[in-house]
């Protein structure tokens, strides 16, 4: 076996074309792909039925992250997944990015942005604020 290295993180949106400018304008992350994929083989690898999407690939200083919106919304009764927004329930997932400032970061995000709470110094000295980009994903930002 072949030992496994991170590719990227995912982050599935509705609307791609605002994520993309919230990423891109609040984290000044470059876009280094576009592509959309369909098709048989692409369906029944993620087991949605006739699933296709657009993708935006976004460098974070090396590492990836993926903007994918479906072109079909998934329809369930169970939303389950996305009513509860706290971090410390199973299956909980955030994206975690470091900036050089978390204080001169916070200071500087536009006023729709929404945060959990301004900056704080964890217990380990580490300084961390949670942000939601406009689909509800939890982003950490933390000091380099």
């Amino acid at each position: 076996m072949s030992d496994p290295t991170a590719h990227h993180v995912g982050v599935t949106v509705t609307d791609l074309d605002r994520a993309v400018e919230f990423y891109t304008t609040t984290f000044d992350l470059d876009v280094v792909a576009e592509f959309a994929v369909g098709g048989d083989a692409f369906a029944e690898a993620v087991a949605v039925e006739g699933a296709s999407a657009e993708f935006v690939h976004l460098d974070a200083d090396g590492a990836v992250v993926e903007l994918v919106a479906y072109d079909a919304a998934v329809e369930s009764d169970d939303d389950s997944a996305t009513d509860d927004p706290d971090l410390n329930r199973p299956g909980a997932t955030h994206l975690g990015l470091t900036v050089d400032d978390v204080e001169a970061f916070y200071a500087d995000l536009a006023d729709d942005v929404e945060t959990l709470s301004p900056p704080r110094t964890t217990e380990i000295g580490t300084t961390v604020l949670f942000v939601r980009d406009p689909e509800g994903n939890l982003i950490e930002v933390l000091d380099a």
